[in-house]
């Protein structure tokens, strides 16, 4: 078995090939820092608009959640998305300026309202307004920050699509890029069905030495050590497999390294790790709006548990800390065995990894 990759990015070193993903509406400092706890080498924050990031006030309390950075999650990185290459580099400026180590493009969103603002995706379907946007951004950061591009295999699955794809792909590796993540659906699939893992085999040969990262139908640690091996890419981002789910990190690493599949967390380790991402989320929100961010991750988390359905149920409920503490001490009080989450409830979900 060849040993898997050293992950570098540009200067960065991150390590361990197993990320997590920028994922909208999710991917928080809590979730971050979580991830970092439990295995990930290197994370990135939930997607920012290229308009909002220049305009955004830091004293703000609303949105100063946004650009929050501690000192033990880096290396981490920034997503930006927009449509003007003018708007975008100021907005990289910004991201830098806050302290992450990486800023990312994003030009693979499949969402229709944001397509239908030429942003993401839609990008892919105009390779010099994209390259524009890669040299412009590149440009006004600091040569010591690594500028990254997130991208789909296409808009659909025509040559022309497919010649697109690699006009910006070529473009951005000449014109400074560090690393790529390839998404293995189009933009005209979004989440419906499989991602096509032989693509990124393709890209991964077609760039040589370049840094690829791969995405795409990564619900589980197996999953993520068979995109690297059947590939040959460099690292994996984990999207939506991530969320409610940090464990999947340290699992992933532990069959990098040989060991067998470690158990799933048991109750009392779920509860407890709920637990500290209320209060990470507490400090950064403050209770009431954390109480209402954590319900879409207490139904994620609720995966793990042996009684998933009602178990979910109950924490789409939830309004306060009090009814969190409830809700664990009625659902988690026996230690009992967890589950490894189901790949197909990720699917049915849905979700868009990419772009908030």
């Amino acid at each position: 078995m060849s040993p898997l990759p050293h992950l570098r990015i540009g200067a960065v070193e991150i390590g361990s090939p197993f990320v997590q993903a920028a994922l909208s509406g999710y991917s928080d400092w809590p979730m971050r820092l979580l991830a970092r706890r439990h295995g990930a080498s290197y994370t990135l924050c939930e997607v920012l608009l290229d308009q909002f990031v220049v305009a955004m006030k830091e004293n703000r309390k609303r949105n100063k959640h946004f650009l929050h950075i501690s000192d033990d999650e880096h290396p981490v990185a920034a997503q930006l998305m927009g449509a003007e290459p003018e708007q975008f580099a100021a907005g990289a400026v910004r991201l830098a300026a806050a302290g992450f180590d990486v800023v990312d493009i994003n030009f693979g969103c499949p969402v229709k309202k944001v397509l239908g603002r030429c942003r993401g995706g839609f990008h892919l379907s105009q390779p010099e307004v994209a390259l524009e946007i890669v040299r412009r951004t590149r440009e006004s950061v600091p040569p010591h920050i690594p500028v990254t591009v997130k991208m789909r295999r296409g808009i659909d699955d025509t040559q022309e699509s497919r010649d697109r794809f690699f006009e910006i792909l070529d473009g951005a590796f000449a014109a400074g890029i560090a690393a790529v993540t390839v998404h293995g659906r189009t933009v005209e699939q979004r989440y419906i069905g499989p991602s096509r893992w032989s693509f990124l085999t393709e890209v991964k040969r077609h760039v040589g030495s370049r840094t690829i990262l791969g995405s795409g139908d990564l619900f589980s640690a197996q999953a993520c050590l068979d995109m690297l091996r059947e590939t040959g890419i460099d690292g994996v981002t984990i999207a939506r497999g991530a969320i409610g789910n940090p464990w999947i990190f340290q699992q992933a690493r532990a069959l990098a390294a040989g060991q067998p599949l470690p158990p799933p967390p048991s109750l009392h380790q779920q509860r407890d790790v709920i637990l500290e991402h209320f209060r990470l989320a507490m400090e950064l929100y403050g209770e009431q709006r954390a109480s209402a961010e954590m319900r879409k991750f207490g139904i994620k988390y609720a995966a793990l548990h042996p009684q998933h359905i009602p178990l979910r149920e109950a924490f789409t409920k939830v309004r306060c800390l009090e009814d969190w503490k409830a809700t664990l001490a009625q659902w988690y009080t026996e230690d009992l065995p967890g589950c490894h989450p189901d790949p197909a409830i990720h699917r049915v979900n849905g979700g868009c990894e990419e772009a908030a």
